[in-house]
């Protein structure tokens, strides 16, 4: 059946670019995934920037595809040439500036940089809509404050998603979801707020730029549209060998956060997500909007364009990624040969254990700044009272909970905002271990959590549901009734409820937490290289 598909060319291809993978999925008819690859990068931090490279980004969309090839052909003896439809997401928000030969004007600024403070305040005001640092035109604005010289040169403004979508079909568009996170949207109308456009024109007017905002966007697609088709450079360049046919078509690109909401099947009022992997986000699906503006939450919409809340950290496994290779560099020393999935378990398993506060650890993830407790700098950093109960429970737990800390934080306003939650789903790598961060998510954001046989699928296979949505739907069919009637009927899940005496104790550690902050603002202030 998938060998026929594959034959066929009905199959459909998701692509994410993720924070360390780049990962590639192939669907059938049922949306089961049937092929993969991926290939594996880290950001670089270059003059105060995090950033990749054209050539790590290009380098990597090449090696992800040709691993999915050299998987289709392992498993099916036949070669992938043939494709019914094609998604590309990334990473959401940064900076990606072009002139108008489409050559890069500047390094990707990318999600993590928290160097836009003055900006996101200015603009933040000028709206009255929070607008995070990390969003693209906080960074265009920024950028315009320093009078950095590259901005009159500016003819395209896009996002990770956006650039590789045109470079596969020549089309200057972005899904609705990802252009939430360059500029507010008007949900009712789908597409830039046209009151904040004419704005900002006003606002930047007297520096004679020969561009309007407008012109250097990109134009707004909701799902089920379709986005251009893949054209011959398109092909090459994702499979130099030449086997890959153009002229699939593609769907609106779209960002980390609509995906996984797409994955989740929490595109619906009353649900939402939280994604947990190098960050860590939680999506809710909203009812009404906020009674007023939230520096600690941001408003973006789902691939459909309904108004969505959302408290972005930027800071979740990366900390306790690295406390468990310590912990391996251990057992290596040791003499004792350890596989890393087993540590991972066997350490998040032991957390069970722990005093449901951590006995008085506290732990911070910060490996960047942290704008929804207003810092533009972290470091880890590690605190224990003097007598604390220092256990390797209550320290794993420690490590889980710094992993969603922050989170938590942002979605105590929207707990006192009585924002409706029914149910959240959750995704990422933080969930591979059963019964553990889940049931600590539950606790923290005080609503039931649900985790799906599909949840380490992640974006990858988001973007593939999105792209067979706008092949296969109906007329008029919306995006959240095809999810449920035709993707998660009948799939497997798991759901906790949370658990009152988890949520006092999280709440316990919370209060730890914030008494530390200025310990934390202070290191970040003068721990310097």
């Amino acid at each position: 059946m998938s060998k026929d598909q594959i034959i066929s060319g009905s199959t459909i291809l998701g692509i994410e670019f993720g924070s360390t993978r780049i990962k590639s999925i192939l669907i059938d008819k049922d949306h089961n995934v049937i092929a993969s690859g991926s290939h594996e990068w880290e950001n670089d931090y270059v003059d105060g920037i995090w950033t990749y490279s054209e050539e790590a980004i290009m380098n990597g969309l090449r090696s992800s595809y040709a691993d999915l090839k050299k998987d289709v052909f392992s498993r099916y003896q036949v070669p992938l040439k043939k494709l019914g439809g094609l998604g590309i997401s990334a990473m959401m928000h940064g900076y990606l500036p072009f002139d108008a030969g489409m050559n890069l004007l500047v390094p990707f600024r990318t999600w993590r940089n928290t160097i836009t403070g003055e900006a996101a305040e200015k603009l933040t005001s000028l709206f009255s809509f929070n607008m995070p640092q990390r969003w693209s035109l906080s960074h265009l604005y920024q950028a315009i404050l320093n009078g950095e010289a590259h901005v009159e040169k500016i003819d395209f403004l896009t996002t990770l998603a956006g650039w590789i979508h045109f470079l596969l079909t020549g089309e200057k568009v972005l899904g609705v979801g990802d252009a939430s996170g360059m500029m507010p949207i008007d949900s009712a109308t789908c597409d830039y707020d046209a009151a904040m456009v004419a704005a900002f024109d006003n606002l930047v007017a007297d520096h004679g730029y020969a561009w309007t905002l407008k012109s250097i966007l990109p134009k707004v697609l909701c799902a089920g549209e379709e986005a251009g088709r893949l054209t011959s450079e398109g092909a090459a360049l994702l499979d130099p060998d030449g086997d890959l046919e153009p002229g699939c078509p593609l769907c609106p690109p779209e960002g980390d956060a609509g995906t996984g909401m797409a994955a989740t099947n929490s595109v619906r009022e009353r649900t939402g997500n939280v994604s947990a992997g190098t960050s860590i986000f939680s999506m809710i699906v909203l009812e009404k909007p906020m009674s007023k503006v939230y520096p600690e939450i941001d408003i973006v919409t789902t691939p459909a364009g309904k108004q969505v809340g959302m408290v972005h950290c930027n800071s979740c496994t990366s900390d306790i990624n690295a406390w468990v290779s310590l912990f391996r560099e251990f057992t290596d020393l040791m003499g004792c040969s350890t596989n890393i999935g087993d540590v991972f378990t066997k350490l998040f398993l032991k957390s069970r254990e722990a005093e449901q506060d951590c006995g008085g650890l506290v732990n911070f993830n910060y490996l960047a700044g942290e704008p929804v407790t207003g810092l533009s700098e972290g470091r880890p950093m590690f605190l224990r009272l003097p007598d604390a109960r220092f256990n390797l429970a209550n320290f794993m737990r420690a490590q889980i909970y710094a992993s969603m800390e922050t989170l938590k934080y942002g979605m105590e306003i929207m707990n006192r905002e009585h924002v409706a939650i029914d149910c959240v789903y959750g995704h990422g790598g933080l969930f591979k271990t059963e019964g553990v961060a889940q049931n600590d998510l539950a606790a923290a954001i005080h609503a039931p959590v649900t985790v799906m046989e599909t949840a380490g699928e992640g974006g990858a296979w988001g973007i593939a549901l999105l792209a067979d949505f706008m092949v296969n739907r109906a007329e008029d069919e919306a995006l959240e009734d095809y999810l449920q009637n035709h993707v998660f009927s009948g799939m497997k899940q798991i759901t906790v409820a949370p658990d009152p005496e988890n949520e006092k104790g999280f709440d316990r550690y919370m209060e730890r937490f914030v008494s530390c902050l200025p310990a934390q603002k202070a290191a970040a202030s003068e721990f310097k290289d």
